[in-house]
């Protein structure tokens, strides 16, 4: 059986800040992401199959990683609903913000695996999520590898 990894990048605006963080990141601020989604299958064998040859539809994919990722996390904000920025988030979601709360410190490391976790749940089952890379900055990223994960 060959295996063949086959990568999908986006790029998102997403602004967060790091309650209890001892630097500037505690303030709301954003970030240009950039996300590289890898994924591992064997390609379709099979004659007169519309898909025959890929892995994935590169279309496929990007329908999944739009609707669990891009387009919500878009120019939203994201806070830990669990500190004092809950207030904060109230108040730009009742002016008309996109906010997003979630259960943990919005760090690179803390979305990236958010993000498997939203993107294993949407992918076929013959086909797995191989790694992730989400680059905060250009010199900054965090990565997401299935390997590593027990």
């Amino acid at each position: 059986m060959r295996k063949v990894r086959i990568t999908k990048e986006f790029t998102f605006e997403t602004g967060h800040a790091l309650y209890g963080y001892d630097g500037k990141c505690r303030n709301v601020h954003g970030h240009s992401y950039k996300l590289a989604v890898t994924v591992i299958g064997t390609p379709i064998d099979e004659l007169g199959h519309v898909k025959h040859g890929m892995v994935i539809d590169f279309g496929d994919l990007k329908k999944i990683i739009k609707e669990e990722i891009v387009d919500p996390f878009d120019h939203a904000t994201v806070f830990n609903k669990n500190t004092p920025h809950v207030e904060l988030a109230k108040e730009l979601s009742d002016r008309g913000h996109d906010v997003i709360l979630v259960d943990y410190q919005p760090t690179s490391e803390m979305m990236i695996i958010d993000f498997a976790d939203k993107i294993k749940r949407r992918l076929p089952s013959n086909i797995a999520l191989h790694t992730l890379r989400l680059r905060e900055t250009e010199t900054s990223y965090a990565e997401w590898h299935a390997a590593d994960q027990v």
